[in-house]
């Protein structure tokens, strides 16, 4: 794949014009305040398991409306409170199985590994969060869900349950509540973004190739899903763009970053065409924070920095922890 969007020097000057609805920070709090005053005590159970120095626990809490959301808690050894991380996922993962998730509760953080609601069933080890809300009708995939109405769509549900993921670790007396990260990859770097312009306990965010950002130019410039599900729902429903893009303005991930104040850490791949590198710019230069860095993987594609990525991530949260 060659490169197809801007160069380099023009993506870290890119700062576009977001249609964003006046009544954006409303939306958001009515939502949020519903959502926790439903919500019940969280059900926290020890999970049996052969590691010898993490404790795994299964968990359920109130997301959205007060549904109940599954996660995994993996802490570290030691009394004292760590640092946490709260982990999200890619489109259609599933919290999977603890043992493939060891890396940050080795390096000391305890770790949420949260549901993503109604996904899991396309890849990886599974999850056991339904989405019990319904919509009219949407083309497969999750981006149409709901999508003719801000209160309906889909990620109006998973982005409260991702803040309320932050509410349950920041109320762990085994976590320091001063160093509560979020963090995902392509849709779970968008919901990263989200709880990180949504929750003020977050301090730090990393952002991989994160999805759900920028949307008016994402659905023009590339034909790969998950953005051509928003196009092909348009080819049917051929009045609704209006309607369509009010709805996504409520949840693009450039607001989210301009109201984020967490240290942030994100990646780009410029061969992308998942989520190109325009939309990712867009996120990262209007990331409010100063204390912001993106790491640019030139000749990748939506993997980005794979496994490089992280080390990178366990430096700098070291560096902003110092």
């Amino acid at each position: 794949m060659a490169f197809f969007d801007m160069p380099e020097a023009e993506l870290r000057r890119y700062r576009p014009e977001i249609a964003e609805p006046a009544d954006f920070d409303e939306f958001w709090q009515h939502t949020l305040r519903e959502s926790r005053a439903v919500g019940s005590e969280p059900l926290v159970t020890l999970v049996a398991s052969p590691f010898t120095h993490v404790r795994v626990f299964d968990v359920r809490f109130s997301g959205f409306g007060g549904d109940p959301v599954g996660a995994w808690l993996l802490l570290p050894p030691g009394e004292a409170p760590a640092p946490g991380i709260v982990q999200f996922q890619g489109y259609g993962g599933g919290r999977g199985l603890p043992h493939e998730w060891l890396a940050w509760v080795n390096a000391g953080y305890a770790t949420l590994v949260v549901d993503t609601r109604g996904q899991g069933a396309h890849r990886d080890s599974g999850s056991g969060t339904p989405d019990p809300a319904g919509s009219e009708p949407s083309v497969p995939g999750f981006m149409t869900r709901g999508i003719r109405d801000p209160e309906t769509y889909y990620y109006r549900r998973v982005f409260t349950d991702a803040v309320r993921a932050v509410d349950f670790l920041l109320a762990r007396p085994e976590i320091d509540a001063s160093r509560v990260v979020v963090a995902g990859g392509s849709q779970g770097g968008g919901i990263a973004l989200a709880a990180a312009g949504l929750h003020e306990g977050v301090a730090a965010c990393l952002a991989d190739v994160p999805f759900l950002c920028h949307f008016e130019r994402a659905v023009g410039l590339t034909e790969s899903d998950p953005y051509a599900e928003i196009v092909r729902y348009l080819r049917a429903h051929r009045g609704d763009a209006e309607t369509v893009a009010r709805t996504l303005s409520y949840v693009d991930g450039v607001s989210f970053a301009s109201r984020a104040r967490g240290a942030g850490l994100f990646s780009v791949a410029l061969h992308d065409v998942v989520c190109p590198p325009s939309t990712v710019f867009a996120a990262f230069n209007a990331y409010a924070a100063d204390d912001k860095e993106i790491i640019v993987w030139p000749f990748n594609g939506h993997e980005g920095g794979g496994a490089d990525q992280w080390e990178r991530q366990v430096d700098f949260l070291a560096r902003t922890w110092s």
